[in-house]
């Protein structure tokens, strides 16, 4: 254990440390200070990024508990600390924050045009708030990192986004916030209740189940609307349409499985005969998001509102898996998640590059691009393919892992998920022949230039990554399986306590009634 500062507090706060540098040395708004801000920038991602690969050499697989603590006194008088640590469910969504980042910012290089300085602080408090909510220990901590999310990503949809900008990142703002205000209701009720805001210690405590349902469904409506599950989805197309290209990479890639993160970290640990109850309405959720946001992904003319409600449909897996509480499901959820913040963020940047040289997203203005853009083309197939859950990409290795889960868990659902992959086929080649394939005749079209050296240095890593998971899952599989285990044998635990108490109460009760009857 560590005491005080190490890697992982340098991980969090080293990109605040150079949104502040930035703030304080670049100045002017010519040329010269966007490029000084641009580097900076991406300086400071990428050396957060180096520290986050420090973190996973030190963290070990093998152990299921919290690793590479830190804890330092921030509340004392409140029992509040700075407590931060990693284990199997969150080093790997860590990791998948600082590898975004630099890529956004190298995306954003000529993209960007106005108040550079302001957008890449602006992206590397982002980052601080994001890698800080995975590592936070302490329940307020974790409040805190969950809150500052909103603020950067509000500026960057709100500033740097498309003609409704102000309205997407109002009613992106207003929406999260209002599910996270019951969140902190019940923080507060469970702060009094068990006298700690330690999560490991908040784990153990052992809550009333009446009390345990309002808890919940308090939790629930905050991780709900970030997943986001239906029916409050609805922000999330109009905040894709109207963030910048690197804006939707961080909400697809990262923003989206805080909910995820949220019910695996919180739902059911805390709270697992809630969960156990709440269980059969997930279900139901999941499958109508599933279904229902396909086939309005089949009819959208916009790119980026197709992938935004195909994103739906995957968060969708990820909640239905999370909640059939197995080892194949939870597992399957979380490297669904990983695998679509990798694909999803890759399809928002392949939107993004033909954005760059057309100014649209319309679908029908395009067609024939892989006789002008061959290696966009190919780099567009192995996404698209990868979203589809082609064997050897990293979508089939979730969306396996989550049928097997489902199905243990109930038959009707895993037939309800299969048929959100057929649906996601459709949706996915559709826009792939429309916009690739076909006869190039749009004169515009017809002077494209295929992707640069900077475009293929943002693709390269993602391409690598999707097709590393998907031939080799067991490197990613592995560090994950014992906080999984464990996961599942507390909650499991859990249950047996629960049901052993209430098999009690009622033989109480029955000898109380006999006693009164005179029969004993």
């Amino acid at each position: 254990m560590f005491e005080g500062f190490g890697w992982l507090s340098i991980t969090i706060f080293l990109p605040l440390i150079g949104a502040a540098l930035i703030l304080l040395l670049v100045r002017g708004d010519d040329e010269d200070a966007h490029r000084n801000a641009r580097y900076a920038a991406l300086a400071t991602s990428l050396f957060t990024l180096i520290a986050s690969l420090i973190v996973l050499a030190n963290f070990d697989g093998t152990e299921a508990g919290f690793q590479l603590v830190e804890t330092v006194a921030w509340l004392p008088d409140l029992s509040i600390s700075y407590t931060v640590g990693v284990d199997g469910v969150s080093i790997w969504f860590i990791l998948l924050s600082t590898l975004l980042t630099p890529l956004c910012i190298l995306a954003s290089w000529e993209a960007i045009k106005k108040r550079v300085r302001e957008y890449m602080v602006a992206f590397l408090v982002l980052e601080t708030m994001m890698v800080g909510m995975f590592c936070a220990l302490d329940i307020v901590l974790f409040y805190v990192f969950f809150e500052g999310v909103l603020i950067p990503m509000f500026l960057i949809i709100g500033v740097w986004g498309g003609g409704r900008r102000v309205y997407a990142a109002f009613k992106f703002f207003l929406y999260t916030l209002l599910g996270s205000v019951l969140m902190l209701v019940a923080v507060l009720v469970m702060y009094w209740q068990a006298g700690t805001t330690d999560i490991a210690l908040l784990m153990q405590h052992d809550f009333p189940f009446e009390l345990e349902f309002w808890l919940w469904l308090a939790f629930f409506a905050s991780f709900a609307v970030k997943v986001p599950m239906w029916p409050v989805h609805t922000w999330l197309p109009d905040a894709h349409v109207e963030a910048p290209t690197a804006g939707s990479v961080i909400l697809a890639g990262v923003l989206l499985k805080m909910g995820g993160y949220g019910f695996l970290r919180f739902s059911l640990p805390m709270f697992p005969e809630a969960s156990d109850f709440f269980a059969p309405m997930v279900f139901w959720l999941s499958v109508i998001a599933v279904i229902y946001t396909s086939l309005v992904a089949l009819v959208q003319e916009d790119m980026k509102k197709l992938i935004a409600y195909s994103s739906v449909a995957h968060m969708g897996f990820v909640t239905a898996a999370i909640f059939s509480i197995n080892e194949q499901a939870i597992a399957g959820s979380i490297i669904q998640m990983l695998s679509h913040g990798l694909v999803s963020g890759a399809l928002f940047l392949c939107v993004g590059v033909v954005y760059d040289r057309l100014h649209t997203r319309d679908i029908e203005r395009y067609g024939g691009l892989v006789e002008r853009m061959p290696k966009y083309a190919l780099v567009f197939m192995v996404m698209t393919l990868a979203s589809v859950g082609l064997p050897g990409t990293s979508g089939f290795v979730g969306e396996f892992l989550i049928l097997v889960g489902a199905f243990q868990a109930s038959t009707w659902l895993a037939v309800g998920l299969a048929s959100g992959m057929v649906l996601g086929a459709a949706y996915m080649l559709f826009l792939y022949r429309r916009v690739v394939f076909g006869k190039l005749v749009k004169e515009d079209l017809m002077t494209m230039k295929d992707m640069n050296a900077r475009e293929i240095a943002v693709f390269a890593p993602l391409v690598v990554l999707v097709l590393w998971m998907g031939i080799y899952p067991s490197s990613f599989m592995e560090p994950i399986e014992p906080s999984i285990q464990k996961l599942i044998g507390d909650y499991q635990a859990a249950l047996a306590a629960a049901e052993s108490r209430d098999a009690g109460n009622a033989l109480a009760l029955l000898s109380d009634a006999a006693t009164a009857l005179g029969l004993k």
